[in-house]
């Protein structure tokens, strides 16, 4: 490979100018060497964040990273991953995922940590008592035959550079680049064999593509780039303007999903669950109707086949399946404190991105790359928007230790005056799903 000048690419970048597809190789392949420094590859990121990159940019970026570490290649059809661009309380993964193994489809999951304001599928499981997503390729490639659904963190295997990326992106600002969200989704799903992909694009105050228009801008870079590999695609639109269910935080958003796949969770979580699962069903040729597929999926949370596949990959990765009926086994925070409304009136706006922030200043998330995980903090909501509420009525919970007593008490003041709005005014129920883009 010719080499390049890592100063003369940041100038280059820094002046709006494409760069070549060997500058991005460049570009990876000295941050794999170690031979560039964090600081470069972050200028990098925020030279490619602030000025852009184009269709051909995103595509040598995605490939650099794709072919960083090993890549998977099955012949099933019927082997089919989802991904969510992240979201506060989205849990969605431990739901659906479930879902679509008892309907037939093998779903191989390649996840990450929190970033950002948003929490990550990998800490979220990690509550579960031994549940362990450290595992090899070799080990990735046989659960799934074996079980069909297997869930593991990057590893040093499966696209490498974007594990490295991530965590950069996480502490940089440069989260939200639809560029690099491309490059980093796509070349772990394209890695891990899937052969369809459904993508949950959040959209709201809670997600990193505040509008439609960010959103859709998204689906199509996801959706050329399955194009150009062969690949089948889907890409929900969905609604992150308050939190998803009831619950944020790491064990309480465990709870939950185990209880809808109990057939008694939240409206607005059990809807989108389904219908991403049914996407997957129709993108693995298990049936062709999507109306067929929803009421497969339907169907098995019913008979509770969905909950036994999340108790078959709980035990399969070395975790305490025995959560599933003992919730008691699950990390929970010792202090419980009530917020409640200030006046009567309807529900009419979460900052959501900010409940995301106090579940961090919390514990519940990251704000440096070391630091460690409170599984036990986080925040049940009891009113979503458009729901009534009255003076003094709890709004929600506040899960917490004992020595955050006066973090405790600043958060309630925000959330009872900031961040949750209650309003006169009556305010129609939001719509979950916005729209489906192949």
């Amino acid at each position: 490979m010719t080499q390049y000048s890592m100063y003369n690419i940041l100038e280059k970048k820094k002046h709006r100018q494409a760069l070549q597809d060997d500058e991005i190789q460049f570009v990876i392949q000295e941050m794999m060497d170690d031979t560039i420094k964090d600081y470069q590859i972050a200028a990098f990121l925020m030279a490619c964040y602030c000025q852009g990159m184009d269709d051909a940019e995103t595509a040598a970026l995605t490939d650099a990273m794709l072919y960083s570490g090993k890549t998977l290649s099955f012949s099933e059809k019927n082997i089919v991953d989802k991904h969510s661009t992240g979201g506060i309380g989205d849990k969605t993964s431990f739901i659906l995922a479930p879902i679509a193994s008892a309907c037939g489809v093998k779903v191989p999951m390649i996840a990450g940590r929190g970033l950002g304001f948003t929490g990550g599928t990998v800490d979220k499981v990690e509550a579960i008592p031994g549940f362990n997503t450290d595992l090899t390729l070799e080990q990735f490639e046989k659960r799934l035959i074996e079980n069909n659904i297997v869930l593991m963190g990057q590893t040093d295997e499966i696209a490498p550079a974007d594990k490295k990326i991530y965590a950069l992106r996480d502490v940089t600002a440069t989260i939200d680049s639809i560029p690099l969200i491309t490059a980093s989704i796509m070349s772990k799903k394209l890695a891990e064999g899937a052969n369809g992909i459904v993508l949950d694009i959040k959209v709201g105050n809670g997600a990193f593509m505040r509008d439609m228009e960010q959103a859709s801008e998204l689906a199509k870079s996801i959706n050329a780039t399955a194009k150009r590999f062969k690949k089948k695609s889907a890409c929900l639109l969905t609604n992150m303007s308050q939190p998803l269910g009831q619950a944020v935080g790491h064990s309480l958003e465990i709870i939950e999903c185990i209880e809808t796949l109990k057939g008694k969770g939240p409206k607005d979580l059990t809807e989108i669950s389904v219908e991403l699962a049914a996407h997957m069903i129709v993108l693995a040729e298990v049936c062709e109707s999507i109306d067929q597929a929803r009421d497969m999926a339907t169907q098995a949370i019913a008979n509770g086949s969905a909950l036994q596949e999340f108790k078959k990959l709980i035990a399969a990765q070395e975790g305490n399946d025995q959560v599933v009926e003992n919730y008691d086994l699950l990390p929970l925070a010792s202090e419980k404190t009530q917020v409640l409304a200030s006046q009567d009136g309807t529900i009419h706006e979460f900052v959501t991105d900010q409940i995301g922030f106090q579940c961090t200043e919390l514990g519940g998330g990251r704000k440096v790359k070391s630091d460690k995980i409170d599984y036990g903090v986080g925040f049940i909501f009891h009113k979503k928007l458009g729901e009534q509420v009255k003076k003094g009525e709890e709004l929600l919970t506040i899960y917490h230790n004992k020595d955050q007593q006066d973090l405790v008490a600043k958060i309630s003041e925000r959330m009872s005056y900031e961040y949750v709005t209650v309003k006169k005014e009556p305010l129609e129920m939001p719509q979950t799903i916005y729209k489906v883009i192949h």
